[in-house]
This record gives structure tokens, sequence and C-alpha cells, in this order.
């Protein structure tokens, strides 16, 4: 049974006032902080930055909350966040959505064009995103603005806009469309797809009914045109169940070759392509002129593999308009779910997604689940009490499993809210979060700043054990309680460096604990941190200090780059660790 959406708005707005320090105005930034850090961990975005701006130029207003960009510069995410605080479901009006996208729109073209950057001081951290946009403009393949918002939007996308010569993507990411990615349902919008009106009639089709009471399938060929308008129409929610959604199509990988095919030789592109999977929750069949069987349409229409195909399509037609796409078939398998159970469901596309994708690497995190290590985190996270012997942490092994235990055991209000209390969502621990805790506090700050997913690809690359070596002790309850204490000081950390600065909070907390740990070593109390579960006034005011002085070397070193990318370069992480900071004030009771 999936969480309610009134509940899940609850248990967000928790997440959110839990991680914002006392008296904090920055709500706004911690919901999309929280919201791109998902975005990303399901793959439909990058590694996000938050980065506040707001101001005018002229009579108009520019916002911003944050970006995301690909590793390639050629893919812009935008985001800019709508939040009010609300405990139940509330609709947004959409002309309040429009009006956010306008002004980020806005900062976007006058920083395509140099205007920003001439507008902003120079030692500001959007000056610097300024310039970077400028730089990178015109290789830019993708572009898409997203407003994040606490409410309900009727819209959850508007009309692609042009802005500075590129095709701008708007997209609304709500609590609805978000509720969709967290609880058990379904992670597909329901997009209805009437292949009547994409192709002129159904699409020929031969159909299998499903022998299970799980799905039934049809085999289709689909014409390249329709496939780059279905991409255009509905963008990334077209791709929200695949796995690998947002790899990039520049470079000289297969995505490079299926661009070369479109364009050489577009009738040979259904031989040479593997073909793309496609779900549905339902589906209408209907004649072809010549009276065969045909797709007329779906509904909940998902592609779980293909998406560099299907992205391919459309950007190869939008960078060389010359391209032919009426003589492109693309080969096409779509599993019609029959399934009613939603866990059963979502279980299912989440296996069809995994196998059909096996061909080319998913995400570490998703495969790593059932590793020893996670499996023995997990046990001892289930058996280790907080020292009040009620309360403990989570550790989160499956993604949704906390939502999942919350669902399952708080089956009365009363037993919910005891749940609640004991295991609050600011005690849930995900694999890419204790990977970055340990690996700042492992003094690798650059590592933690290449984002969730390298950085746990790291982490579980140093575990693995050169043949004939020993490998290291499982997790004791000893090492458990160090781990949750260092997570306990790096959200401490994380919360008191919103606050603090416009941009690049993720870098400054990262090299903070690694200062932290590099400092003071065996002379910290991590067992104190524990048996508190809380660091102590003087320590925080200490790790205030050290992340002014953090963020000041940050800049100084980065030579007018930006600063979360120097953040992931070894020789920051050097320059940073080896410059001289504030000796620790005395009393803190965590050093011995």
């Amino acid at each position: 049974m999936s969480m309610e959406l009134g509940d899940f708005l609850r248990e967000t707005q928790a997440e959110v006032r839990a991680q914002m320090s006392d008296g904090s105005p920055f709500a706004e930034l911690v919901f999309s902080e929280v919201v791109m850090q998902h975005m990303a961990e399901i793959g439909m975005t990058f590694e996000p930055v938050v980065c506040h701006y707001q101001g005018k130029v002229g009579n108009a207003n520019l916002r911003l909350s944050g970006y995301a960009m690909s590793d390639d510069a050629d893919q812009l995410d935008m985001f800019i966040s709508l939040y009010e605080g609300v405990d139940i479901p509330t609709p947004v009006p959409d002309s309040e959505t429009k009006g956010a996208v306008e002004q980020c729109l806005r900062f976007l073209g006058h920083c395509a064009d140099g205007r920003m950057a001439q507008k902003l001081d120079p030692s500001s951290d959007v000056h610097s995103l300024a310039l970077t946009i400028r730089e990178i403009y015109n290789g830019l393949e993708q572009v898409r603005v997203f407003v994040l918002t606490d409410r309900v939007a009727k819209a959850k996308s508007f009309k692609t806009r042009e802005i500075g010569g590129k095709s701008v993507r708007l997209e609304v990411m709500d609590i609805e469309r978000l509720h969709r990615h967290w609880s058990e349902g379904k992670p597909r919008d329901e997009l209805v797809v009437d292949f009547a009106e994409v192709c002129g009639s159904p699409l020929p089709c031969v159909f299998v009914p499903g022998d299970t009471d799980e799905y039934d399938y049809a085999l289709t060929a689909v014409p390249g045109e329709a496939l780059r308008f279905l991409y255009e129409r509905f963008g990334a929610r077209l791709l929200e169940a695949n796995v690998r959604s947002f790899l990039s199509v520049k470079g000289k990988g297969v995505n490079a070759g299926i661009q070369n095919t479109l364009r050489n030789s577009p009738g040979r592109f259904m031989a040479y392509n593997n073909g793309i999977v496609l779900v549905a929750d339902e589906m209408v069949l209907g004649k072809t002129s010549d009276g065969s069987l045909g797709i007329a349409w779906l509904k909940g229409l998902q592609i779980v593999n293909g998406g560099q195909t299907t992205a391919s399509l459309y950007f190869a037609k939008r960078k060389f308009p010359e391209t032919n796409l009426a003589r492109v078939r693309v080969p096409a398998k779509i599993i019609v779910m029959k399934v009613q159970d939603q866990a059963r469901e979502e279980a299912l596309v989440s296996d069809i997604s995994r196998f059909a994708n096996s061909q080319n690497a998913v995400r570490q995190s998703d495969l790593s689940a059932n590793k020893p290590f996670h499996v023995d985190v997990e046990r001892l996270s289930l058996t280790v009490f907080c020292p009040d012997g009620t309360g403990r942490w989570f550790y989160e092994r499956a993604a949704g499993s906390y939502n999942t235990m919350l669902t399952r055991e708080g089956t009365t209000p009363a037993r919910l809210k005891a749940l609640k209390d004991a295991i609050p969502p600011s005690r849930k621990i995900t694999k890419t979060d204790l990977a970055k805790y340990i690996m700042a506090w492992s003094v690798q700050p650059d590592v933690v700043s290449l984002g969730s997913q390298k950085c746990f690809d790291r982490f579980m690359g140093g575990m693995t054990v050169p043949e004939g070596e020993t490998p290291p002790p499982a997790p004791d309850v000893a090492s458990y309680k160090a781990m949750v204490a260092s997570a306990i000081v790096f959200k401490a950390v994380q919360k008191m460096v919103r606050p603090m600065f416009q941009a690049f909070q993720a870098n400054v907390a990262a090299y903070t604990v690694s200062l932290l740990s590099n400092r003071l070593g065996s002379r910290f109390d991590l067992t104190r941190v524990w048996d508190r579960q809380v660091v102590s006034p003087q320590l925080l005011a200490q790790l205030g200090v050290w992340a002014g002085e953090v963020n000041d070397v940050l800049h100084r070193t980065a030579g007018g780059r930006m600063v979360s990318e120097w953040a992931k370069k070894p020789e920051c992480r050097e320059a940073v660790i080896g410059a001289t900071f504030s000796e620790p004030a005395p009393g803190i009771p965590e050093i011995r």
C-alpha cells in the first residue's frame, strides 16, 4: 500500500523543517535541495547545485534557486522554487507557476547574451554561473527549466520557449509528481498518446495476450517522426521510468552512432537499432487503413529502455534539420501492465527497466543494495537503539523502504506517530548519504563534491578487495555508531552552512567536515556525539568559523572557476586541507 499524498506532503515538510536552522528564512532553498537531490538520484537531472539569486534588471524580476549541468556541459537544467510550507495538498495557480518560469527564463536569457555577468559583483557566486552559461550556451543540446513546488499544479509542463536560439523545455515538479516517484505508487506520469493523432492511424502491431495476470504485450515499429514528436511534447516525462534517461547525446559513443545512422542511412535504422521498450497502463486496439490490427492509443506510457534512441532522434533533427525521419522506423516492444497491486507493479516495472537496460551500465547504488556491507549496516540499524532506548536510525538499503516501513508498520494513527517519533525522517540515511558521510570523514571532500552517484561509485570501488587479500571485517556495533556519529556531524554542518552562503553550500559542508577530521583525527570523540545524538554548541560555533574560512579558501584558490567544479579536483583538496585555519577554541567537549 502506498503512502497517501497528504501523508507524503507532511513527511516532506517534516524533512524540510528538520534540515532548517532555527529561525532560518531559507526553507524554500532547503525544499529546492531536497527535490533536486531526489531528481538527481532517480536520473532525472545531473548533480544539482543550490544557487539562490533574486533581483531586478530594469523593472523585470529575475530569480533562480539552483542549477544542474551535464559533465560534457551540453545539457543545462535551471530550477526555481515556489514553496509555501503547506501541510495539506493545496493547488497552485498556473499563473503563479508561469510567473516563476518567466523569472527564471529572464535570468537564463540575460546569462546567455552576457548581460547578467555585467550586472553582478565579480565576487558573487552567481557571477561565475552567469559567465559559465554564457560560455557554454551555444553548445548546449538541451535546456530545461523546472518549477519546484510543494503545492499541486494543474499543468505539469508548458509550451517550449525559444531563448537565445535554444529551445527551452518548461516543466513543473509539484508535490503530486514528486509523490509518484517517492511513494510505492507509479513513477510514470499519466501520459496519453493517441496514435491516430500522432501518426494518422493506429500503429500496425502483433498483439500477444499474456499467459499470467501481470501483463500483455505488443510488437510494433514506431515512425521516427512520431517518436521525435512525442519527445518534443512530453520530454523528460516520457522517460521517467528509464534508469538511464539522461545520458548525453554528445560524444563518440552509441548516441553519436545513432545520429550518424539517422543522417546517412535512415532506411537502415530499423536493421541497425535494437529498438525500444515501453510500458503502459492501458492499451486500446483499433484497425489500420488495411483492416489489420493496430494500437489506437496508450495511457500511462513510459519508455523504460531506449531513452538514448528517443533523445537522439529529437536532437538529430533539431541540430541537423535536413535529417529525414520519414524513412525511419524504430522497433518497439510495448508491455501493458495488468497488475493491480501498486507495489507489485512498481517492482515489475523496475525489473523490466533493469533487465531491458542490462547491456549498459546502470547506477552503482541501484545494483549494490545486496552487497554484504549494506546488508550488515541495515541489520545493525534495525538492532542498535539510540541511548534513549527507544529511537533508532534507519538505513535505507533499498530506495523507498523508509516509506514502506511507515506504511507497513504504522497501521493505526497512534502506531504511526510512535514510529515517526522513534525514527523521524531526519534519522534516515540512504546508501549514497552514507558514502558521502564516510568519504568526507576520510578527508576526501573532492570525491564528495563529484555528486552522490560518483561518490558512491568511488566508495564501493574502495571496498573491492584484490584476489588473495583478506577482506576488511564486517561493520560491528562500534563502527556503526561511529558512522552515525559522522552523519550527525555532517548533517549539523550542512544545516548550519545553508543560511551562510548563496551557493556551493554542499562543497563548503564537505570540506568543513574533512577539515575537522583532518585537524583533530583521533582526538575527536565520535562516541560522545553518538551518546548525545547532537553536536555541542561549542563545536558548532567552531565549525561555523571554519566554514567561513573554507569558503574563502575555495573561492581564492578557484581562480575564477566555478567553485562547484574546482571542488571536485584533488588539487583543490590539497589546497584547502593544506591551508592555514584558526586553531580550535578552548572548551569544545568533543575534543579529547
